[in-house]
């Protein structure tokens, strides 16, 4: 009782519970009480996307989570609570020869429970995938503070409906995530990075295409603009090439298969038509993986924008991009577009006339375009989430059946769109 005391909210209305089941009753006591607003906070590096949150909300951080429940080395699988740091647990797996391949911007501040429920990745999402591919088990807590679990704790669990990759991504509106166990792989033991010079988008098109039949197995291909290189650069504190386009490609392994990767890659780029290439290799590309990964959070940038397109039409988008005078990264393998939007950037009817013609392009590519971040008072006037899609409605009646009240989170996600969109309706009847 004295620890829920504790725990409870203070003046500035959070709640700090130290273990899974002190959460459970804190949530059950304010569903069945004040029944106010909660926001699930970890290490704050994703607030900034979507709509603001309520005001009113009551935040409940999982900094108290924080233990390792289980590690079978072994098995390659370890069980953590939601609140543990990113980087935490990587220091704990390199002591086994092992790691998460998922790249986490701020890894050193971010929470694993945080970083799931944005479903945050990075430059390695080409060799390795996302978090999606990672999750194999996990427990949630409902806005009333009933406990359920999914998966389990070995890779070989497949049964009823995949609640795992539900909450992948979720941004903490359907539960809070509060224990979640994560399949494992070797950690290399070297490491190149190769950067080439472009001077045409037609043949960095051209060589994507290439490079995804190479005998050689990229972890990560990464297509930035001169903006992004030059700020990339002066982050890392690494020499690379400058020109109009800047292509990346990243391998890992032992030092042989290394070497090997790097001679292929190095042929195949300067024959795709690359006017300079540079290599770095093992703690100079350890510093460049960091800068990337952080970079797409945008740092102080006003505005910045996610698309997601098929990667056929990822270098025209970045074109267009940087045409427009956006400082662009783009994980060309996959079709991720990371923007920022120039500092001249002053209100948002100047950032619109900057997204408009970029997010029709996305559509028209198959694709979308939302704003991730933005200067507060903006989210209405550019439509952060862009034009109402086919699976909004879905995705609206899943919230509903884990949080019939809207409790949890309350809009921040998909249901504040659809309900600006109802109010413009009215706007115009």
């Amino acid at each position: 009782m004295n620890e829920d005391r504790k725990s409870m909210p203070d003046d500035t209305g959070e709640m700090v519970p130290a273990t899974i089941p002190e959460l459970g009753r804190l949530l059950a006591a304010n569903a069945k009480g004040d029944r106010r607003p909660v926001l699930p906070v970890g290490g704050r590096t994703s607030l900034g996307f979507g709509f603001p949150a309520d005001p009113t909300s009551v935040e409940v951080a999982t900094s108290r989570l924080d233990r390792v429940v289980d590690y079978p080395a072994r098995d390659m699988t370890v069980t953590v609570e939601a609140g543990c740091r990113v980087s935490a647990i990587q220091e704990a797996l390199k002591l086994e020869g092992q790691r998460l391949p998922v790249d986490v911007p701020l890894a050193h501040r971010a929470t694993i429970g945080g970083a799931i429920a944005s479903d945050a990745g990075g430059p390695r999402r080409f060799g390795f995938g996302t978090l999606r591919d990672y999750v194999i088990g996990i427990r949630c807590a409902t806005v009333d503070g009933r406990l359920f679990k999914a998966g389990g704790r070995v890779v070989k669990n497949v049964a009823g409906y995949d609640l795992c990759k539900l909450m992948v991504g979720s941004g903490g509106s359907l539960a809070f995530v509060t224990e979640v166990t994560l399949k494992l792989k070797p950690l290399p033991t070297s490491s190149a990075m190769g950067w080439a010079c472009f001077d045409s988008g037609d043949t960095v098109s051209d060589l994507l295409g290439d490079l995804s039949t190479s005998r050689a197995r990229p972890v990560a291909i990464e297509l930035l603009g001169p903006k992004a290189a030059r700020q990339l650069t002066a982050e890392s504190r690494q020499t690379l090439p400058v020109g109009p386009l800047l292509l990346g490609v990243a391998v890992e392994g032992n030092p042989v298969e290394v070497e090997w990767q790097v001679d292929v890659l190095d042929r195949e780029l300067r024959a795709g038509g690359a006017t300079d290439v540079t290599w770095v290799r093992d703690a100079d590309t350890k510093k460049l993986w960091s800068s990337l990964t952080d970079y797409q959070l945008g740092g102080e940038s006003p505005v910045s924008i996610r698309a997601c397109l098929r990667p056929s039409r990822t270098v025209d988008f970045v074109v267009a991009a940087i045409d427009a005078g956006v400082a662009v990264q783009a994980h060309a393998g996959n079709g991720v577009i990371h923007g920022h939007l120039p500092d001249e950037t002053i209100d948002a009817t100047t950032a619109e006339e900057i997204i408009g013609p970029l997010r029709e392009r996305a559509g028209k590519s198959g694709g979308q375009l939302v704003v991730e971040r933005c200067e507060s008072g903006w989210h209405d006037a550019l439509s952060i989430w862009g034009p109402p899609r086919g699976d909004w409605p879905l995705m609206t009646s899943v919230k509903r059946q884990f949080d019939p009240e809207g409790l949890l989170s309350p809009g921040r996600g998909i249901e504040a769109a659809m309900q600006q969109l109802s109010v413009d309706g009215m706007d115009q009847q």
